[in-house]
């Protein structure tokens, strides 16, 4: 093998590598700030998540580069001879791709432009302010399966609402004057349809069961759920079933998402400022991240809780979106989000260090990431995309809600506001205060002429 060889694998762990790291350090800590909640289900999709993102890139930081060295020229061996020529063509001049052209387009316009895609994201994201949230229940089975045959069966020829009552464990045995008078109380409260007589469910412990008025999970029927929580009594109470547990579930995660949304959005920008030394760029990838995932959102509430595409897409509306199907996408799109933005900064930055000028590096940076992205983000949405197919709803709101903000982010983010803001900041984009630019100064690294084909190592980041 010749001297290129490791001469080339070193530049690109120097740099592609690097890049590599810090993106796998978002998505691994995006996905796994869902082990906050307590849920398992989201508790081990953290988990499981974060532990995928890292053997991703250890394969990718070490295993890839030893199979490249074993293989050194024999690497493209197999591939066509027009694929093999295409490579060749790879190594022309940032300034002759389309995607360095897009980017100069831009940027004579970025005022425009940027307003235009901002206003277009806000429009999409407009319906999420009437997002409303339910529960998965039988009514999202395929019409053949046997629990919706029978759930439907139910709902139909028996009285409503009795397959789901609001189960009430009493700290009272059954016929003592307190368990009594507390299945009268309750069968006046408003929205109850009936109670069942009092059932013994142990020595001093007793079983009520209450049918609500309304559907369960409907607005009603939770409002009688705090009804009969809120009682004073002096005894304990517990209110379960499938509306009481919806309730808890909803509060759960009201409680834990804000420690989720602390934790995604610093490791972001704590990310982002040792890779870039600004603090502009973090919080603008911030901002673009909620422009992105708003218009997305917006999009499933149009399609999902709207019930549009129903036939297309075969499925029912239930009216709202599953309760977690927000905090997952959330998560995901996020974390893929600032993925792709940090394979964009970090190009960027390669040319800025290089001594390129603001608008020349960000045409650079898109040129030399804008096929990578764009193919890896088609990729991923036709693979995750592929949930739609589901019969299950809330698969189908995952799946079609990945690719939408996978799709969004890479195109409409990255190829026009990014730089229209980039060009609208100018030097600004790389403004941080004298003592976090100090700080940087220590920690940061920048390749030393990385346009070279010499042997280099990283120098000290230069700030300009």
């Amino acid at each position: 093998m010749s001297g290129f060889g490791p001469v080339a694998l070193r530049r690109t762990l120097q740099t592609a590598g690097r890049t590599v790291l810090f993106s796998s350090l978002t998505v691994t800590t995006a996905i796994a700030s869902l082990a906050v909640f307590p849920q398992r289900f989201l508790y081990s999709m953290g988990i499981g998540g974060a532990i995928v993102a890292l053997i991703a890139a250890g394969l990718a930081l070490v295993v890839l580069p030893a199979i490249l060295v074993v293989l050194g020229p024999r690497v493209n061996a197999l591939a066509p001879a027009r694929l093999q020529r295409a490579a060749d063509r790879d190594a022309r001049p940032a300034e002759d791709g389309a995607w360095y052209r897009l980017s100069r387009f831009v940027m004579k316009r970025p005022g425009p432009i940027a307003l235009a895609s901002a206003t277009l994201l806000i429009l999409l994201g407009l319906p999420f302010i009437g997002i409303r949230f339910t529960a998965v229940d039988a009514s999202v089975l395929p019409p053949s399966a046997g629990a919706r045959l029978v759930d439907t069966a139910l709902r139909r020829d028996f009285p409503p609402n009795r397959t789901a009552p609001l189960e009430l464990v009493v700290g009272a045995p059954a016929g003592s004057a307190r368990s009594g008078g507390l299945a009268a109380r309750v069968a006046a409260l408003p929205g109850v349809a009936a109670v069942s007589p009092v059932q013994s469910g142990g020595r001093d412990v007793s079983l009520i069961a209450v049918a609500p008025a309304e559907e369960p999970l409907s607005g009603a029927s939770q409002a009688l759920v705090r009804r009969i929580r809120a009682l004073q009594l002096p005894f304990s109470v517990g209110v379960a079933g499938q509306t009481a547990a919806y309730v808890d579930l909803e509060r759960s995660l009201a409680d834990h998402l804000p420690e989720v949304l602390a934790i995604v959005i610093a490791a972001t920008l704590i990310v982002l400022f040792l890779m870039t030394g600004s603090v502009v760029l973090p919080l603008k990838a911030v901002l673009m991240n909620a422009l992105s995932l708003s218009a997305t959102f917006g999009i499933l509430v149009l399609i999902f809780q709207d019930g549009r595409l129903q036939g297309p897409l075969s499925y029912v509306s239930q009216g709202a979106l599953e309760t977690t199907q927000p905090v997952l996408l959330f998560a995901l799109a996020f974390g893929l989000a600032t993925d792709y933005g940090v394979f964009l900064l970090s190009r960027i930055k390669e040319a800025r260090d290089a001594g390129a000028p603001n608008t020349e590096a960000v045409a650079i940076g898109l040129e030399r990431t804008g096929r990578i992205v764009t193919a890896a983000a088609i990729l991923f949405a036709v693979a995750i995309g592929a949930f739609a197919t589901s019969q299950l709803v809330f698969i189908k709101e995952l799946g079609l809600g990945t690719a939408i903000a996978v799709l969004i982010d890479a195109s409409i983010i990255r190829a026009l506001l990014v730089p229209s803001l980039m060009a609208l900041l100018g030097a600004w984009n790389w403004w941080a205060p004298a003592p976090l630019r100090r700080l940087h100064e220590r920690i940061g690294w920048r390749m030393d002429d990385p346009g070279g084909d010499r042997e280099g190592g990283l120098a000290p980041l230069s700030t300009r």
